[in-house]
């Protein structure tokens, strides 16, 4: 059996990422990734890159990571109000303003995308790992996508389970991709959040990819996926933002989970 942790969307919450640390290292998996958004939103951009460096642990860049990494003062978020945009632009610049030049570096140079290639049986399994898309780093594929339309991202990208973050709302759907009497099942899941969830419960989120010898295309119910939350001091975290220069409405958001 191989277990799998992984994590994405920190965005510079440096509690909640010692609280992951500490409930993921419990738990031993055998492999851990993140899917990025390392940085953005609050204080801690450099000391969240620099846990996960020291570490060693593989990761792709978030549409954020990419931004900055380019220190450029768009992150690709697709904001809906004035005051949304307004918000954002203040975060873009206070992260530019704040990120060491070793942490940019960083984060220009993460990878897009991670992709293994498991053959525990007769049937080759791949695992894509990606932040929005295997399309576009910020492309959102929420719960409701059209099952015909995920279908085709994931048969495009070669990808039997595709993991993936950005919209901060855990899901796991299981796509009926078979033919006649041919079964074959893909598996799209979301992440979650460590640091930023959306979901109207404030506790970080992750997930834990559990694969073995049975796992295979042809059983959708041999892929297992453990959605895992944990708390973690979320005060600590909106307190460091209302002192600084970023607006408080992102404290707001870390103590309602939205």
């Amino acid at each position: 059996m191989t277990r799998i942790a992984l994590f994405s969307d920190i965005h510079a919450n440096l509690p909640a990422l010692e609280a992951f640390f500490a409930d993921v290292e419990a738990r031993k998996p055998d492999f851990i990734y993140c899917l990025g958004d390392l940085v953005g939103y609050n204080v801690w951009p450099n000391e969240v890159i620099d846990e996960i460096r020291k570490r060693n642990i593989p990761t792709i860049a978030g549409n954020y990571d990419f931004g900055i990494g380019r220190e450029s003062d768009d992150c690709g978020c697709a904001y809906k109000t004035e005051e949304e945009k307004a918000n954002g632009a203040v975060s873009i610049a206070f992260t530019n303003k704040i990120i060491g030049s070793a942490q940019r570096r960083y984060l220009r140079t993460l990878p897009a995308h991670i992709k293994v290639e498991f053959q525990l049986n007769n049937d080759k399994l791949n695992l894509l790992l990606v932040h929005g898309s295997p399309r576009r780093i910020n492309e959102y594929l929420f719960e409701d996508r059209d099952e015909k339309s995920l279908l085709r991202i994931m048969k495009d990208a070669d990808a039997d389970i595709m993991c993936f973050g950005h919209t901060h709302k855990p899901y796991h759907r299981i796509l009926d991709n078979s033919e006649g009497e041919q079964f074959y099942f893909r598996h799209a899941i979301n992440i979650g959040s460590v640091g930023k969830p959306k979901d109207a419960d404030n506790r970080g989120g992750y997930v834990m990819l559990i694969i073995d010898e049975q796992s295979s295309v042809l059983d959708k119910d041999s892929i297992g996926v453990e959605f895992i939350r944990f708390a973690y001091d979320f005060e600590k975290a909106a307190s460091a933002v209302e002192e600084s220069e970023l607006p408080d409405a992102y404290a707001d958001n870390l103590r309602k989970g939205c």
